[in-house]
């Protein structure tokens, strides 16, 4: 089992950046594909951007090009670098470790893109 927290999510302005971080505890990540969903208010849930155990990486057509995904596993960590932010952007951010049998979630942290 593996444990999620979220950081690094704000107000920023368009046009602005912002880096989420996500850490995990208990087993390694190195075991799961990873990734980052959104949920904006009225919304169904959507992924961002994932990145499997090997490093490949798939975006939403909305983000390609402004965002990044990266992970860290001998430090536990993803990334999701976030530039030129929209407002459209403006969501729940919400940090995913999957494997064949489980899904694990975090839970979330607010982006707000605003002027």
């Amino acid at each position: 089992q593996v444990h999620l927290v979220e950081s690094g999510g704000g107000l920023v302005q368009p046009g602005g950046s912002l880096r989420l971080s996500c850490a995990a505890s208990g087993r390694g990540i190195a075991i799961y594909d990873m990734g980052w969903y959104r949920q904006a208010p009225g919304k169904q849930r959507e992924s961002v951007a994932t990145i499997t155990r090997g490093g490949s990486t798939n975006y939403a057509d909305s983000v390609k090009g402004r965002f990044t995904i990266s992970r860290d596993n001998a430090k536990d960590m993803v990334y999701l670098q976030m530039n030129n932010l929209k407002p459209e952007d403006t969501a729940v951010y919400t940090c995913w470790a999957g494997d064949l049998r489980s899904d694990y979630w975090g839970q979330g942290t607010q982006v707000t893109v605003s002027s």
